[in-house]
């Protein structure tokens, strides 16, 4: 008897992996095979076009692309070199030190934070001394441009649709026809979007620069103005962004015991009352969860900067995909484009700990 239930345990345990088979190799040979791939042309000074006339021309290099990428010459460090993005990060080690000490975040995912904002500390400490240089001078604006975009439109997006989302929690037509309409932006294409807000933004014909005439004002040419062409992928971005932020939240309001909601209404509490002291207390892993997948999906900005602005003005909105692509296909620097690929990775894989984390703790 125990040898026949053996063998079926066998043949359902064939069966689940033949039925496996075909996403392995899938997800093996556009994923996993690209990703060594790419390590291993990180080693290498491998131009693209040579090598696609003569496999041979490629030159093992070791880790010198990211010597070039990540160091300079007569290199320095100071505690506030950049002090917008080291305070920040210094900011995201507080916020998480705060949740530990109020019990609500895990010692795990206070741990992945603490890891994260000194990395980004110590990072964008180093800077070039007296007659020193980066060995990539473009390299590191690019990155600190990319922190930048995304410390502005992960909390905008959660601010913004926590709110959207906490005065559409209610079941009448009306409110499902507005959650339709604040959904309808994540459907559009990265295209769509763009050619949208280049209209909205355009000096001449767009709406802001119409309703900026009207009360005497000069339009702003907000795409190539360097003090104005970064709000414009923010603004652009979270318009884009919402949609799926307020469908996520929405789903964690309708876990909330319509009781407690009730037993506030009892005591006289008002909406603003209501929001700080139940809602987003009930609140805190669904705003977690949302704010760690906008980070991740924020670090891979490429369209909006692409088509929008051109990267510019002077690279002032030259974000770090953007950056890899014209390396990889422009200059032809494979080698160089794979370092800064993998150095993204890190990022992703990072935030993307922290997620696991937070959902493990979700499901506690």
């Amino acid at each position: 008897m125990p040898s026949l239930v053996k063998k079926k345990r066998k043949s359902e345990a064939a069966t689940a992996y033949l039925f496996l088979l075909p996403f392995l190799i899938v997800y093996t040979a556009f994923l996993v095979y690209p990703f060594f791939k790419g390590v291993w042309i990180s080693l290498y000074d491998w131009d693209l076009l040579k090598v696609a006339i003569n496999p041979d021309a490629k030159e093992f290099i070791g880790l010198k692309n990211y010597v070039r990428l990540f160091w300079g010459r007569s290199m320095e460090w100071s505690a506030f070199e950049r002090p917008f993005l080291q305070l920040l990060s210094l900011g995201i080690l507080i916020f998480a030190l705060w949740r530990w000490r109020s019990r609500t975040a895990s010692g795990q995912s206070v741990l992945i934070l603490f890891v994260i904002s000194l990395a980004f500390w110590f990072m964008f400490g180093w800077a070039p001394g007296e007659e020193g240089r980066w060995f990539n001078r473009r390299f590191w604006p690019t990155v600190s441009n990319t922190v930048f975009f995304v410390a502005l439109t992960v909390p905008s997006v959660t601010l913004v649709a926590l709110i959207l989302a906490a005065a559409l929690n209610r079941e009448t037509k009306a409110m499902a026809i507005f959650r339709t309409i604040f959904f309808l932006s994540q459907v559009l294409s990265v295209t769509v979007v763009t050619l949208i807000w280049q209209i909205m933004f355009s000096p001449t014909q767009g709406m802001i620069a119409n309703i900026t005439e009207t009360f005497g004002g000069t339009p702003i040419a907000w795409l190539v103005e360097p003090g104005f062409a970064m709000a414009t992928l923010v603004i652009a971005t979270v318009w884009w962004s919402i949609g799926i932020a307020m469908i996520l939240f929405l789903a964690g309001l309708q876990e909330i015991s319509s009781e407690i909601f009730e037993a506030a209404k009892l005591d006289n509490a008002s909406a603003i009352q209501t929001f700080f002291y139940i809602t987003i207390p009930n609140m805190t892993r669904s705003i977690t969860l949302v704010a760690v997948l906008q980070i991740i999906l924020h670090f891979q900005i490429f369209g909006q900067a692409h088509l929008m602005t051109n990267g510019g003005p002077n690279d002032q909105t030259q974000v770090l995909v953007r950056f890899i692509y014209q390396t990889a296909f422009r200059d032809s620097d494979l080698g160089k484009a794979s370092a800064m690929a993998l150095f993204l990775f890190v990022i992703m894989a990072s935030f993307s700990a922290l997620q696991f984390v937070v959902r493990g703790k979700a499901n506690e």
